[in-house]
């Protein structure tokens, strides 16, 4: 049986007035967002690097690099599902995802079951597939000082 692992990183700013997109669905109870040539969603591109990087494909900016109008704005679930088709084409299926997210603020925890029902969805595997935390970096860095987002993301893939 083929497996293959992928591991992704990516990371944000922080910027007042925008909405946050995070794990494929909008955080309400933020006034900030992230700031991106899409619509910053820096979950979604960790994840998307690491079912790229499971298979050598490069990465979400070689596929969808930001000097492009075409991808600017756009939402990241897009961005997965294009992913996904890549995936397919090689012929692998996701196992499994996990993804943790470190943002000082605000609170996540009480959107994570909607963005693992969400990203599941878009991977097209069970939600008991996909694992999101949430964590703070206790005030260190740029993230404790609410400056921006860090996610990483590890993928199994297997062959069809």
């Amino acid at each position: 049986m083929d497996i293959r692992i992928g591991q992704g990183y990516d990371v944000h700013r922080l910027g007042e007035g925008i909405a946050m997109h995070l794990g494929g669905v909008i955080i309400e109870t933020s006034t900030c967002g992230f700031i991106a040539h899409s619509d910053g969603d820096v979950a979604i591109h960790a994840l998307c690097d690491a079912l790229m990087g499971a298979l050598a494909l490069g990465d979400i900016g070689h596929h969808f690099p930001d000097s492009s109008d075409e991808f600017a704005g756009i939402d990241s679930r897009i961005l997965l599902s294009r992913t996904m088709e890549l995936i397919r084409e090689k012929g692998y299926r996701v196992g499994n995802a996990d993804i943790t997210i470190a943002l000082q603020a605000p609170k996540i925890g009480a959107y994570v079951p909607q963005m693992r029902q969400t990203l599941a969805e878009l991977m097209g595997i069970g939600s008991e597939s996909v694992s999101v935390k949430a964590t703070t970096t206790e005030k260190l860095g740029f993230v404790g000082r609410k400056e921006g987002c860090e996610v990483w993301a590890v993928v199994l893939l297997f062959k069809d």
